[in-house]
């Protein structure tokens, strides 16, 4: 929906709209610590505690892989051939 205001456009998104911006052209890689890769990852137990993780997420933040390094989980991405962006 455009909403126009004083000639300025204005762009509204519904949040699903959102979520999809970018399924299947991007993914996001996020650093988690050992607990948060486990409430993402629901399959993994007991991962490695004291390391960083790398998770490559869908644009509407499924979980695709999980990773060791930063690098690792760029190359997942491309790989599947995704733009990887970073999630800070």
């Amino acid at each position: 929906m455009i909403e126009q205001e004083d000639d300025e456009a204005e762009i509204t998104m519904s949040p699903k709209e959102l979520a999809l911006l970018g399924e299947g052209e991007v993914a996001y890689i996020k650093q988690l610590d050992s607990d948060a890769a486990e409430r993402l990852f629901p399959a993994l137990e007991d991962a490695p505690r004291g390391i960083d993780l790398f998770a490559v997420l869908g644009a509407d933040g499924t979980p695709i892989a999980l990773a060791d390094s930063r690098n690792a989980a760029i190359a997942n991405a491309l790989e599947n051939d995704l733009v990887p962006l970073s999630v800070h």
